[in-house]
Parts: C-alpha cells; structure tokens; sequence
C-alpha cells in the first residue's frame, strides 16, 4: 500500500484531500497515521499488504472498534487490537427504548467523540452514547442513489443522519426528525460538517407529531415503522414512495395499510442484514398510486 506519514490528529484535516485513496483505511500506530495515496501522487512509503482478518466480526467506527452480541473472548479482543489499532472497544449489549440508548461497555482502550468517514460522509457521534446503524451501509448507498435533486424527503427516524446527509448531498430537500436529544444535537453538527444546512430542516421530537404537508420520498429506518404507516401515509400522493424497514417481511400489512389510507401500491422487499436466527432486516420498497 503507497502511504503519506502524517501526525493522527490530522486525519480529519487531510480527509478530503485530492491525493487521499478514499478506497482504503489509514493505517494508525501511536499518534502517527500512513494514509492511503492514490495513483500519480507522492507517497513516503510502499507499506506491505496486511493479511485477510478472519477473526470476530467488528466495525470501525472512527477510531474505535465496535462489537454486538456476546462478549468476545480475551483472544478475540487482542485480535481485534492488533489488526486495527483502535483507540478504543466497545461492546454493544443492546438498546434501550424508542431512542435507541445504546447499552455498552468498554473493553479496550478509551471511547468518546468520533469522526466518521464514509462513502464520502463525514459523522460525528460518540458511539457509547448514539447508535450508528454502519450495518446499513449498502441501504444509505441506494437511497443517496435513487433520490432526485429536488424531491421533498420525510426522514422520520433520522438519527445523526445516516439517510439525511446522503439524501441531502444527492440534492434533496430534507426534512429530519429526531426523538433522541443527543442524536438530534449529532444530527445538527453532521448537517454542518456536510454543508447541506440549506437543504436539511431538523426538527426535535415525536415524528408523528412533525410530520407535515405532502412528501415525495418518505423514509421509515426502524423496526417500529410499521405501526406509524397511518401517520406517514397521510402525507403522501400518487407516485411518493415509503422505504419501510422491518423484522422480516411487512408487505401484506403494509398493503392493508395502504388500503385503509384509500390508496393502493406496488411493494417491493429487499433483505438488507441478517437481524438473528431466522430472522432478517428488511426494507420496502413502496410506490403509490
């Protein structure tokens, strides 16, 4: 890997850097980072390719390690240290309410504050505190791919702005709710960090209470959508389109749904993860008419 030697605290700094390989993740030991250079631009070093991980599954959310589920063994965890060089592990045990309160401990290291960078993104959230969904990678990719510069977007679980600040880059007009206060603070300073304030309006609260007016594009990422079909259904028209995720496959009651509001849709479902045994994260696809 062709490398530039530049001090850790500067990674943010140097993030959207012409010569930056976006592609590939910065290699971090003590406080100095060798950040990945594309083609025809200099580099210090010619680092080795590091080996295929195979060990316990985590993500790297900023600088630190984030594990689900069960606690991963001290040789787990050591491999974990000694691949990514993570400032800190965290462990995810659940979370608590509608707010999605992450329940965690720290295994590793420190935790805190991040910077996140992601296809072309930038995050900031204190992963003890908000939960990033970087599970749905793929699901923000498309959704930032299908909306259209323009289009009216309800996002009524927004977050920090996992769907938001794609949607919003890819020329949408947002409107963002959050119940959480600490994921709606995050939310405000990604909107900021991502200068797409004049496309996004955040709101604080109960997103049934928020919704208003008529939307092209209606974006439902909880498991609890569902049960507020009614709420979103009455602010949309003939041709608005509902992302609608669930645990396992929602069409039948979405279309009851869709019947009961007087109109009808075309519902397409897409599995987005594996949620647990036999069960899958899934999302729907569905058009008015």
């Amino acid at each position: 890997m062709r490398a530039r030697k530049v001090p850790a605290a500067d990674l943010a700094d140097i993030a959207n850097a012409e010569w930056v390989d976006t592609s590939r993740r910065p290699y971090v030991e003590g406080g100095i980072a060798w950040v990945p250079v594309r083609e025809a631009y200099f580099a210090d070093a010619d680092l080795p390719e590091r080996e295929t991980y195979r060990g316990r599954g985590y993500h790297l959310v900023g600088d630190v390690a984030v594990v689900h589920g069960d606690a991963p063994t001290d040789e787990e965890l050591a491999a974990i240290v000694e691949h990514c060089r993570p400032r800190g592990v965290v462990r995810v045990k659940g979370f608590l309410s509608e707010m999605r309160i992450p329940r965690v401990e720290i295994l590793y290291g420190t935790a805190g504050e991040v910077r996140h960078r992601e296809q072309g993104c930038t995050f900031i959230l204190d992963p003890t505190r908000v939960m990033f969904a970087q599970g749905n990678r793929t699901e923000k990719a498309r959704i930032a791919a299908l909306v259209r510069p323009g289009e009216r977007v309800a996002d009524m679980f927004a977050g920090i702005g996992y769907f938001t600040i794609p949607a919003a880059r890819s020329g949408a007009t947002i409107h963002a709710m959050e119940i959480n206060p600490i994921a709606f603070e995050y939310l405000k300073r990604n909107i900021m960090a991502n200068r797409v304030r004049g496309r996004v309006t955040a709101e604080p609260g109960d997103c049934r209470d928020l919704l208003s007016g008529v939307y092209d594009r209606v974006l439902m990422g909880h498991f609890d959508a569902p049960s507020m079909l009614a709420d979103a259904l009455a602010h949309v028209r003939d041709g608005s389109v509902l992302h609608v995720h669930s645990i396992g496959d929602g069409s039948e009651m979405i279309q009851k749904e869709v019947a009961d509001a007087g109109f009808s849709a075309t519902v397409t479902s897409r599995r987005v993860k594996k949620y647990g045994p036999h069960a899958w994260h899934m999302v729907q696809d569905v058009t008015i008419s």
